[in-house]
């Protein structure tokens, strides 16, 4: 099966010749539909593997392949989202969702005359994540948890192929981070998209993804792959089980290894 996200033997450094090398050797593969998890000890180049992902960032060596098609450029069929929403602050809920359909093509040039469409697709997806009627709203009338719901109706909002989440719960309450794993897992059933999860939440990971990779410290390169085999789909319930927390402290020690 040919990888829809392919990273092989990718390096990049920051600053120039001479400067941080974030990534060296870095080959990670993840399938079309797939659910993968990328954690590490901190500063080991998630963000980066990110970047290099979607094409805001271009290896000095390596390739990195989207969809069969080396990157060159910003990844058209990706969606991101952050720890941070970064909503505008002087639009509603709904004018942050249709924002990057303002800006990205063919949506730019068919939302003026199409836009009743476009608003109906945006409240369908606020609908899909517990935001049904919050469209009128500005970011600062909603709660952080509401703000990231958002921020991933946003991501999604132009029906990206591939959706790539760079610690997009850390900065939540864990009851809260709980509810939105419970969202984004319900995304990835219903649509079937691709999505990469960083993070540095080892039960967010395992709850989530299929696969989960783990990356060295810097200059990060993957030192080992853990193929999550608890069936799906899975609620909160499981992650009191033995088998959960067994992978869970696999994964720990291998961290504690890989750090300096």
């Amino acid at each position: 099966m040919t990888a829809f996200v392919a990273l092989d033997d990718v390096s990049h450094v920051y600053g120039g010749a001479g400067g941080t090398l974030a990534v060296d050797g870095l080959s990670i593969h993840v399938n079309r539909g797939e659910f993968a998890a990328v954690v590490g000890p901190s500063g080991c180049g998630k963000s980066t593997l990110m970047k290099l992902a979607t094409g805001l960032q271009f290896p000095f060596k390596g390739t990195v392949q989207v969809a069969g098609s080396v990157v060159r450029q910003p990844v058209k069929i990706a969606g991101m989202a952050f720890q941070a929403p970064t909503l505008l602050p002087w639009r509603t809920t709904l004018e942050n969702l249709l924002l990057p359909l303002e800006i990205v093509e063919p949506h730019r040039g068919r939302i003026r005359r199409h836009r009743a469409e476009y608003v109906a697709r945006a409240e369908a997806l606020l609908a899909s994540v517990g935001l049904a009627g919050q469209g009128g709203k500005f970011p600062w009338q909603l709660s952080g948890g509401m703000q990231q719901r958002t921020s991933l109706c946003r991501a999604l909002i132009h029906e990206p192929d591939l959706l790539m989440l760079d610690e997009p719960f850390g900065a939540l309450d864990a009851f809260t981070r709980e509810e939105l794993w419970c969202v984004i897992r319900d995304l990835h059933a219903a649509r079937n998209i691709t999505i990469v999860l960083v993070t540095h939440d080892l039960r967010e990971a395992v709850f989530l993804a299929d696969r989960i990779f783990v990356m060295s410290a810097r200059p990060g390169r993957i030192v080992a792959e853990r193929e999550v085999d608890i069936p799906r789909p899975r609620d909160l319930e499981v992650t009191f089980t033995p088998q959960f927390s067994a992978i869970v402290h696999e994964l720990r020690a291998h961290i504690v290894k890989a750090r300096p």
